[in-house]
Order: C-alpha cells, then structure tokens, then sequence
C-alpha cells in the first residue's frame, strides 16, 4: 500500500446538527481516490460483481451484493476494477463518531452496536445474506423522513451488529491524529466553519490560535497535512458539495455562498479536490443525498 500521508483525508458536509448523512445513486464506475474520514461510513453495493474493496492492508475483489461498516479515520475505496456492470447501486451512510456517546453506548440494548463500532477500526465484512435480508431496508432509507428515518438506521445498525458471519477486513488499525479533540486546533475548526463563507487571512486565524503565522502554518501543515489555505479550500468545497445536490442555486451563487469571489478559481478548486467540476457533480448526484 501506499505511505497513509498520501491518501485523501475527506471531509463529508456534516454539521454538528447533524445526525446521518445518506447518498443514495446509481453508477457505471467508482473514481473517488483511497481516503479517511473521522465519520463511521456504512457501504452499501449492488450490481457490483467484480469492483475492488480496499480497506486498510485489505484488498479483495467483492461480489453483486455486499455491506461494510468502516470506522473511523481507516482508510478505505472501492475501485471498478474488472466490473462490467452499469448500473451499480451504491448507498453510503455516515455519521459522527460523537453521534452515540458513552453513556448511551454503554445501556445493555446499545451493547452490540458498541462492540461492532470498536471492531469496526479494521472495517467489517458483513455476510452476503445479511447484505441481501438488509438491503430492502436500506434501499428505502431515502424515502423516510424525521424520527421514522433515524430510528430505521438505527434499527438497521443493530441488525447488522447482531448479524451472524461477520468478518474483520484490515490486519491493523490506524491511530490518525483527531483533530478534533485537540484544543487548539478545535477552536480554529470551529472558528473556519463559522467563517469559511468569509474572506479567511493566515494572520487572522493564527491570532485566532494564538501563534505566530509561521508557527501556525507548521502547526496545522502537522495536524492535517494541509497547509491553511487548502484546509480552508477543503472546508468551502464540502459545503459547496452539499449545496450543489441540496440547493436549487447557480454555481456561481453557490461558488460565493462558500467564500469564493471568482467562479474560474471556484471551479479550478472544486476540480481539483472532487475529480470533476460543480456541474458534472451536480449531475452525478441526480439520485439522493439526504443529510438528517
């Protein structure tokens, strides 16, 4: 595998209001590059007879139909590879590691579901029958709404916990750093997500953190192998992202909703962080995106 430093760190347009975000669309092929998160990720894949699952040191060739839960910050990507197939049906969820605190993990009923998140640091396999007794349910998640729609994942996430069969992915585990938890740097990700739609200066935020500009460019060059400004521009872009599938906007509207003054550098940017430009991701999106 690849040094872990060069994979792709995602940021998914969750806010901390939150609860579940659901793509739910149909493709001929998969070209989103190896990457992390700190979110838990629910794969979901049909009609996917030879695509490529690699998850930490994990690399196997899956079948039409399969379901992996991955955890937090373990690098992961499914690749076309030998698949034919034009019509896979792909539905991913994900959700904050935070969703589920201690405490409630902690009640007998929740016990499962908290033994299958720890297992989940080397991904999990879950069997084909489990996939295929689940997959009506989950391919109905984008027809629910409100409580019904949260108790239903829920529900969902228990049967996969109690599930029979299932089986660990990746030898090891990766312990990246969790920015989040880190004071410092927790309150510059708070102040760039209140921010981002603004004009973000390295000396402003730097003061923000307390540092000089050049140490804090070390700083967060360590924290997130990003310097500021592309931290900054991954931050915008998520929540472009997410305008572009939620929001019936113009690009351009969207490109200054997100802090960006010049539409050709706002296309440049997304480009380069997505793999496409807004339109051809707008379009790629015509299925569904649900965030609760």
């Amino acid at each position: 595998m690849k040094n872990e430093k060069n994979f792709f760190r995602e940021i998914p347009p969750l806010t901390s209001s939150d609860s579940f975000l659901v793509f739910d669309r149909v493709k001929d092929k998969f070209d989103f590059p190896i990457h992390f998160h700190p979110e838990f990720e629910v794969n979901f894949i049909q009609n996917g007879k030879g695509v490529r699952r690699i998850v930490g040191d994990h690399i196997e060739e899956i079948d039409d139909i399969e379901l992996v839960l991955v955890g937090p910050n373990l690098y992961h990507a499914w690749e076309t590879y030998k698949c034919k197939e034009k019509n896979i049906h792909e539905i991913t969820i994900q959700f904050d590691e935070k969703l589920f605190d201690d405490n409630l993990l902690s009640r007998r009923i929740m016990r499962p579901i908290r033994d299958m998140f720890n297992r989940s640091s080397h991904g999990i396999l879950f069997s084909y029958s489990t996939a295929d007794y689940l997959s009506k349910r989950i391919c109905n998640l984008s027809r629910l709404d409100g409580m019904d729609y949260f108790l239903e994942i829920l529900s969902i996430l228990h049967d996969m916990a109690t599930s029979r069969n299932q089986r660990i992915l990746s030898t090891f585990t990766v312990d990246y750093d969790k920015f989040e938890d880190d004071d410092k740097m927790k309150v510059v990700y708070d102040y760039i997500q209140k921010n981002f739609s603004n004009k973000l200066t390295l000396e402003e935020v730097s003061k923000v953190a307390l540092m000089s500009p050049v140490s804090f460019n070390r700083f967060i060059k360590k924290r997130t192998n990003k310097t500021f400004v592309n931290y900054v521009n991954d931050v915008r872009i998520g929540y472009a992202a997410r305008n572009l599938v939620e929001k019936d906007l113009s690009i351009s509207e969207i490109a200054f909703k997100c802090g960006f003054n010049n539409i050709a550098n706002f296309n440049r940017i997304f480009k380069s962080i997505k793999g496409v430009t807004p339109s051809v991701y707008r379009e790629e999106f015509n299925g569904i995106k649900r965030i609760l």
